[in-house]
C-alpha cells in the first residue's frame, strides 16, 4: 500500500471541438502533471467523463497513459461499469496494460445492496493481482456504502487496499481510517474536506483541484505530513473557495477543462449531455484562479 499515497489529480480526457479526443494533449497533460510533482494520477475517472468515453477510448486512454508515465509515479485508473462482467474486464486491461492500481465504485444505476456491492467488489479485485481503490460516492451512485461492509470486504479481500471516500461524512473516514488499520486506508474524495480527512487519518486526495492547482494540493500534503499544521490551514483556507466551488458547481468536469485550457493545456468541450460554463461561471472560475496566482485576472 505504501507507493498510493498523497495527492493524486484526477484528470480530464482533453477533447477537440468535434468531440474526438485529444490524444497529443492527453500525453502533454500527464506531462505536466509530473513536472509539477505530483504523487500520482488518476484517469478514467468522473472528471474524465468515463462513462461517455466508448470502451476503446478506454482502453486507449490506458495505454497512452502507461506509456506516458513509465513507471515515474504511480497511475490509477478508473475501472467502473454498470455491471460486474464489463469492471472485470476494464480492471483486467488496466493491470495487463500496465497500470498501478484500479479504481472501482459499485454499480451507479441499479442501487445494489450491501451485500451486492460486496460481491461486486470482492468478484473484481479477485480478478486481478493489482491493488484495488473501492469509492463510495452516495452522490453519484444513489448508495452511501456502510462502513461495516467496506471494512469487511478491505479485511476479506487482500488487494482491496483503499477506499476512496466521498460521502462527505468526516465521521466516516475517521472510523474507517481508525478501525481499517492494515486492511484498508483512506484517499479523501470531498474536495472542501481535504485537510480534515488527513487530520482523521486518511493518506491521500483524488483531486478535481488538483488538474488547477497541482502544486499547491501536493504543498497541504506535504505540510500535513511534516507537522506544519499551521502553513497546512493557511494553505487550505486559501484552496477552500475553488475547492467549494468544485463541490457546490456541479460542473467540475467543465470547471477542470476550462481551468486547463486557461493555463495552457488540453482541455476542451465536454461530451453532451455536459455543456460549457456561463460567463459569470468562467468568470468566476477566472476569479479564484487568479486568487491563487494561476492566471491574471
Amino acid at each position: 500500500m505504501s507507493k498510493i499515497k498523497g495527492v493524486f489529480p484526477v484528470l480530464i480526457t482533453p477533447m477537440l471541438e468535434d468531440g474526438a479526443i485529444d490524444w497529443d494533449g492527453f500525453r502533454k497533460n500527464i506531462e505536466h502533471f509530473i513536472e509539477e510533482g505530483v504523487a500520482g494520477i488518476a484517469i478514467n475517472g468522473s472528471t474524465g467523463e468515463f462513462v461517455s468515453l466508448t470502451k476503446e477510448e478506454r482502453f486507449k486512454a490506458v495505454e497512452i497513459a502507461v506509456d506516458q508515465v513509465n513507471g515515474r509515479i504511480p497511475l490509477v485508473v478508473g475501472t467502473a461499469a454498470e455491471t460486474t462482467a464489463d469492471a472485470v474486464e476494464y480492471t483486467q486491461q488496466a493491470e495487463k496494460t500496465g497500470a498501478d492500481a484500479a479504481l472501482l465504485i459499485n454499480s451507479y444505476y441499479a442501487h445494489p445492496k450491501e451485500h451486492e456491492i460486496y460481491e461486486h467488489f470482492k468478484t473484481v479485485a479477485e480478478s486481478v493481482q493489482f491493488p484495488i481503490m473501492i469509492y463510495n460516492n452516495p452522490f453519484t451512485s444513489g448508495v452511501d456504502i456502510s462502513t461495516e461492509t467496506i471494512l469487511k470486504v478491505g479485511r476479506d479481500v487482500a488487494n482491496i487496499t483503499h477506499i476512496k471516500e466521498s460521502s462527505g461524512d468526516i465521521t466516516k473516514a475517521r472510523d474507517i481510517a481508525r478501525q481499517g488499520v492494515g486492511d484498508i486506508e483512506v484517499f479523501c474524495g470531498s474536495e472542501d474536506l481535504a485537510l480534515e480527512s488527513f487530520l482523521v487519518g486518511a493518506v491521500g486526495w483524488i483531486s478535481p483541484a488538483g488538474n488547477i492547482v497541482p502544486g499547491l494540493v501536493t504543498e497541504l500534503y506535504e505540510h500535513v505530513k511534516s507537522g506544519e499544521l499551521n502553513k497546512a490551514w493557511g494553505l487550505y483556507d486559501r484552496l477552500l473557495p475553488l475547492c467549494n466551488y468544485l463541490e457546490e458547481s456541479g460542473k467540475y468536469v467543465q470547471l477542470s477543462k476550462r481551468a486547463m485550457e486557461l493555463k495552457g493545456l488540453a482541455g476542451g468541450p465536454c461530451r453532451k449531455p455536459r455543456l460549457g460554463l456561463t460567463e459569470e461561471e468562467d468568470a468566476k472560475l477566472i476569479e479564484l484562479m487568479g486568487s491563487l496566482d494561476v492566471v491574471k485576472q
